[in-house]
């Protein structure tokens, strides 16, 4: 008897079959039911879809709670244990063949709540990516060696809070921080079914997890453009945010001569100058942005006399990030002392960098190869739940193109078939870390 004869005669005997790579290290070529889970993004979007023709499903607003019935109901198809965590992060789990307590539980997921005005596919690709895999593997009747957790984080989009929450970085401060919907985080954990007063139930240790998988848009434009279809990310950058506030004096707009002005207004301006001037002028795929910006008293007769704008870098190197502030706070300086002005930098937070796991690179990058798909390494510009995973254990991520390398948009859009690639690749993927006992 083969190996392939005695699997099938222990899914006879046992009710299922149990996944095992071939003798060159292949897992089992399943696929996906493409137009299935395409169906599924489709009626995702009706929960929160706005007249431009993206959603609006802000986290704890009444579109994202009726999308995440939506997404609980496919995790339940699914043949998933489901459950909300004390966080408000969806879990839907199955258990392993053998129930050996030593393999870890293999994550899977991402996020379905959006930005204000945003696309269909940030964040919904994975996450019914992923419950597409678990559905795939129920429907072929595979039961892994390890637990599998599909894991649908809550507000990704304004901070990575529900990650926070399982890692344990989840602050008093940032409970108390006021979301789009008008929502604290405290009251938006309540109105997802979470409880805060039992957030440490929620924390996982470092070393407790196999590994940490997050399919996703690329939102950037080199897979589209360079003709890749699977995007192997190398690493997740940094990103560090300040509060900057500029403080003048407001003055008369019609009485005071131009050489006796404190204008912080026109200091912001040299200062946003100065930001994209310092982040060009040094070697490397960093970026910098002032994407806030309001002037006070803001009336058109009065000289402005404080300004309170943003300061946001991100790099997948966290002491890079760390040159580029002292740079900009040292022309911060100079402006304050020609401009006779005020500099004050408040850092809100800093999500520091996340290398992605290299033997996970190699599973996923052999994944996508094995199904005759391209590949490229290449970093993340945009954070994602997997950066907060890293902190607890190893984390992959694989991309997909995004059309126009356009994100955070209506007219953000994915291919129905890069989206199925991409969820193969995901299988295979997660079938491979099965069998490599990372």
């Amino acid at each position: 008897m083969n190996r392939r004869e005695f699997n099938f005669a222990l899914a006879a005997a046992t009710g299922g079959l149990i996944a095992h790579t071939d003798a060159w290290g292949h897992a089992p070529q399943f696929r996906i039911n493409g137009a299935r889970l395409n169906q599924h993004l489709k009626a995702l979007s009706e929960f929160g879809k706005n007249p431009q023709g993206g959603v609006s499903r802000v986290a704890y607003s009444e579109a994202d709670r009726q999308g995440r019935e939506y997404v609980l109901g496919l995790m339940r198809d699914a043949h998933l244990e489901v459950s909300i965590d004390a966080a408000g992060n969806l879990i839907g789990r199955r258990e392993a063949a053998n129930n050996d307590d030593r393999l870890l539980p293999i994550l899977f997921g991402s996020h379905i709540d959006s930005v204000p005005e945003g696309g269909n596919y940030d964040g919904d690709v994975g996450s019914l990516g992923a419950i597409e895999v678990a559905q795939t593997l129920a429907e072929h009747r595979v039961t892994l060696r390890h637990p599998i957790e599909v894991i649908i984080f809550q507000n990704e989009e304004g901070g990575l809070i529900g990650s926070e929450a399982v890692i344990g970085a989840l602050t008093g401060k940032e409970l108390e921080l006021v979301n789009k919907s008008g929502k604290t985080v405290r009251e938006g954990i309540r109105f997802l079914g979470g409880d805060v007063a039992k957030l440490p139930s929620v924390r996982r240790e470092p070393g407790s997890i196999a590994a940490y998988l997050e399919l996703h848009i690329e939102q950037g434009g080199t897979l589209e453009a360079e003709r890749v279809d699977i995007g192997v990310v190398e690493g997740i950058v940094g990103i560090n945010w300040w509060d900057v506030t500029i403080e003048g004096f407001a003055n008369h707009a019609g009485t005071t001569a131009m050489n006796n002005r404190q204008d912080a207004l026109l200091a912001a301006a040299k200062f946003i100058e100065a930001v994209n001037r310092v982040v060009t002028g040094v070697p490397g795929r960093q970026v910098g942005t002032v994407g806030r910006i309001q002037a006070l008293p803001g009336a058109p007769n009065v000289i402005p006399g404080k300004v309170i704008c943003s300061l946001e870098l991100r790099d997948l190197d966290a002491a890079k990030i760390q040159m580029l502030y002292q740079k900009i706070r040292a022309e911060a300086d100079q402006i304050a002392k020609s401009s006779r002005v005020t500099f004050d930098f408040k850092e809100l937070n800093a999500n520091i960098p996340a290398p992605t796991d290299q033997r996970l690179r190699a599973l996923i990058d052999q994944s996508a190869k094995d199904l005759g798909l391209s590949t490229r390494l290449l970093p993340s510009g945009a954070g994602h739940d997997a950066q907060d995973m890293a902190r607890i254990g190893p984390v992959g991520m694989i991309f997909i193109p995004s059309i126009g390398g356009i994100s955070h948009s209506p007219r953000e859009f994915s291919r129905p078939q890069d989206i199925e690639n991409g969820t193969n690749v995901l299988l295979q993927t997660v079938m491979r870390v099965d069998q490599a006992g990372l």
